[in-house]
């Protein structure tokens, strides 16, 4: 114990994000494996929801483009050449 007392003083010290909680977090993690695999799955798909939203947001800013290229375009007149 005073090991482990030791070890979450000299994190503190050295100024350590977690404040020495490293141990207690990876023991709970630990105890939440068999649910990680659900929560992972999760995660995973909510990844891919994510880029396909942001994919959808370049198409749309794409076509955007593409309708003021096509109006910039049609507005400019026909060109033809002076005697």
């Amino acid at each position: 114990m005073s090991q482990q007392n030791d070890s979450t003083s000299q994190a503190q010290s050295a100024g350590c994000v977690c404040g020495g909680k490293g141990p207690a977090l990876s023991q709970m993690i630990n105890m939440m494996m068999p649910a990680a695999d659900t929560a992972s799955e999760h995660f995973r798909n909510a990844g891919i929801e994510f880029l396909k939203g942001f994919r959808e947001l370049i198409d749309q800013r794409i076509d955007s483009l593409q309708r003021k290229s096509t109006a910039t375009a049609s507005s400019q007149g026909t060109k033809f050449s002076v005697d």
